[in-house]
């Protein structure tokens, strides 16, 4: 950084001692008068829709922490699935090693065999 500025303040030197050409000094990029910009204003892609899905209250790519369900026939788990059906697996217990898989097909929640609790089907459509 000092043998940048060093070596910029000697090349604007010998120019004007060389001519008399009036050196103008050089300006940074981001010295405008608005100062830095925001996250908001560089962001670019994905991570720009993201940001603009976030200021609606959305949630386009499951970024957040899921909201906690119960798992009753009330409040049953949701699981998101953009077809008809999606392989669902059930820790029963917390301290469980062994994972119980079954198959979760679109319309009423169903129950895990091992445990009981209830999932439902929800269809979610991707955002691009």
């Amino acid at each position: 950084m000092a043998g940048r500025l060093l070596l910029r303040a000697s090349v604007t030197t010998t120019l004007q001692l060389r001519s008399n050409v009036v050196v103008r000094p050089l300006h940074r990029a981001m010295a405008t008068a608005r100062g830095v910009p925001t996250d908001d204003e560089q962001a670019t892609g994905l991570e720009r829709r993201a940001l603009q899905a976030f200021k609606k209250g959305q949630d386009p790519y499951s970024i957040l922490k899921p909201k906690t369900y119960a798992g009753t026939k009330e409040d049953p788990h949701i699981v998101p699935c953009i077809g008809t059906k999606r392989l669902v697996g059930c820790l029963c217990e917390e301290d469980n090693t062994a994972i119980v898989w079954f198959w979760l097909h679109e319309g009423d929640c169903q129950r895990c065999p091992s445990c009981g609790s209830h999932y439902k089907l929800v269809h979610h459509e991707l955002p691009h």
